[in-house]
């Protein structure tokens, strides 16, 4: 998860950048700060992905194989 200083800065130059401009240093800045928010969604966003299970009404586990595959991969690790 991305720190709070650093979502902080990020909406921070999203402010800047729509009222005054930013710098090409704070440019570079934020689309490092943006990067690095979106790889950590990313691996949140998976993480979640492979703890999860379907189940139809029946209580049948329904779960997709691609997904059951991936699970499986990652309990090797």
């Amino acid at each position: 998860m991305l720190s709070q200083d650093k979502i902080k800065r990020i909406n921070e130059l999203a402010n800047k950048k729509k009222t005054e401009g930013l710098t090409k240093t704070e440019e570079k800045e934020q689309k490092e700060l943006r990067q690095e928010y979106l790889q950590s969604f990313r691996n949140s966003f998976k993480n979640q992905l492979h703890s999860m299970k379907v189940v139809d009404p029946e209580g049948t586990d329904v779960t997709p194989q691609k997904l059951k595959d991936e699970q499986e991969k990652n309990k090797k690790h």
